[in-house]
């Protein structure tokens, strides 16, 4: 009889704990991850200091950058957190041990066991689960967050990086010319051909372009360690030629880049997700107001009882089930955890508004800068420089033929000069700002993707 009892309470009791055992899971693994466009691994970072692609540096900051490693690890804990959320408590399993044994009616009580399992209301689990969820999504869109941020940091020090070694090599070659015209002016000078005045704006020019020179030389050194911070370098290893990036024309309307963003855009998605773990934890609050309950099983080993004639069942263990419940009589904390969530949730849906709102306008600055952008473009690629080299070679055969002044021919350079700077600043500019228009509207906004407009295909 006693083998009997012990076997049936070491089966219950194993029962319970694998009961508590049995819990939901929600792996890492089974939700994917940011994907990235295929590129050098980080192992081929030797081949940056040769040359240098947008794409190649996006897939090694992808690798190699901090900020995206602690997203990605941050993202995996709170991965696990939902297992923990949605399990069971722990059993609890107490032993009692009688060095003077309590005499009972079928003999002295050796030591008794119980093991008891609370159960949440059923249902609360499973909407914790839901509210982690959400945390596990916002998680992930950090990740996505942190990743599109970088990924536009890497864009906008790029096309920077590009401008100022571009600004380098124009303003090397207009300095090789301005040597040359220097040294014209003294010769005419010495040949009562150009006057004093002439010689000397020829020299301020140079002088001019070459402190331009050493002032890019430091913004490159600048633009390049910001870069190099970015992709987790040395702040001084080698950056190759930057290829070039081509002008690509936005095929979407402003209204159509709204629409993109409330829907596709990190913060507003995390206030999204925000929003609806707050109503879940409305939810969450009325499931823990309801009572929890308890199963349990008790165990007592029972001797021999010292007496002359013991009763026919004397020396039987004792086998007792357990079944308690919680009583929730504080109403007063039960109201305001309700309470507390509706506000959450109130508090999230203006938070959303207000995302929208600073998007938009956002959006708004970010197309004026793309716009002035590429008419700037237009006016000095198309107008500007072919008017401002055709009046240079007119001043130079009017100076030759003796019609003209040196001084106009050196001012006509200049103007070259900086038109040449402006066209390269306004595709730099141009580039950086696509890249931050697209960071908002989350998608190339280049290339069509919708049906009609506010329709986005999947």
């Amino acid at each position: 009889m006693k083998m009997m009892k012990g076997a049936v309470f070491i089966g219950l009791m194993a029962g319970i704990i694998g009961l508590s055992c049995f819990t939901p899971k929600l792996m890492a693994s089974e939700v994917p991850a940011p994907s990235v466009p295929s590129g050098p691994s980080a192992g081929d970072g030797m081949r940056l200091e040769d040359q240098a692609r947008l794409p190649d540096l996006i897939v090694y900051a992808y690798e190699q950058n901090p900020a995206i490693q602690a997203a990605r690890e941050a993202w995996r804990a709170v991965v696990e957190k939902y297992r923990m959320s949605t399990s069971l408590p722990d059993p609890q399993l107490m032993v009692t041990y009688f060095p003077d044994p309590i005499e009972t009616r079928l003999g002295p009580q050796d030591w008794n066991a119980s093991i008891s399992q609370r159960f949440p209301f059923p249902g609360r689990l499973s909407k914790e689960g839901e509210v982690v969820a959400q945390e596990v999504l916002m998680a992930r869109l950090d990740l996505d967050r942190t990743v599109r941020d970088v990924s536009v940091a890497i864009q906008e020090s790029y096309h920077e990086l590009h401008y100022i070694r571009q600004a380098r090599s124009i303003a090397g070659k207009n300095a090789g010319l301005l040597d040359e015209l220097r040294k014209i002016s003294e010769t005419a000078y010495a040949e009562d051909q150009a006057t004093f005045l002439d010689v000397v704006k020829a020299q301020s020019q140079t002088g001019q372009l070459r402190y331009d020179m050493l002032l890019l030389e430091e913004l490159e050194d600048t633009e390049r360690t910001r870069l190099n911070g970015l992709l987790n370098r040395a702040p001084g290893a080698p950056i190759g030629e930057l290829a070039p990036v081509a002008v690509r024309p936005v095929v979407y309307t402003l209204d159509d880049i709204y629409a993109m963003a409330e829907s596709r855009q990190e913060e507003i998605r995390t206030a999204d997700a925000q929003v609806s773990q707050a109503e879940r934890r409305i939810e969450l609050a009325r499931y823990q107001n309801l009572p929890d309950f308890s199963v349990g099983l008790f165990y007592a080993g029972i001797g021999q009882p010292d007496v002359a004639v013991p009763p026919p069942d004397s020396g039987d263990d004792a086998v007792g089930i357990q079944f308690g419940v919680s009583i929730p009589l504080w109403f007063g904390k039960n109201t305001s955890r309700t309470r507390q969530a509706t506000a959450d949730a109130q508090k999230a849906r203006a938070m959303k508004a207000e995302r929208i709102n600073q998007s938009r306008t956002q959006i708004r600055a970010l197309y004026f800068r793309l716009r002035n952008a590429e008419r700037l473009m237009t006016l000095y690629g198309k107008e500007m420089i072919p008017q401002a080299l055709a009046s240079m070679e007119t001043a130079e055969t009017w100076f030759r033929e003796g019609q003209g002044s040196f001084s106009d021919f050196v001012e006509i350079q200049a103007t070259v000069y900086n038109f040449q700077l402006s066209l390269a600043r306004a595709r730099a500019d141009y580039g950086k700002a696509l890249a931050g228009l697209e960071r908002l509207a989350g998608l190339d906004l280049t290339r069509q993707e919708m049906e009609s407009a506010g329709e986005i295909k999947p």
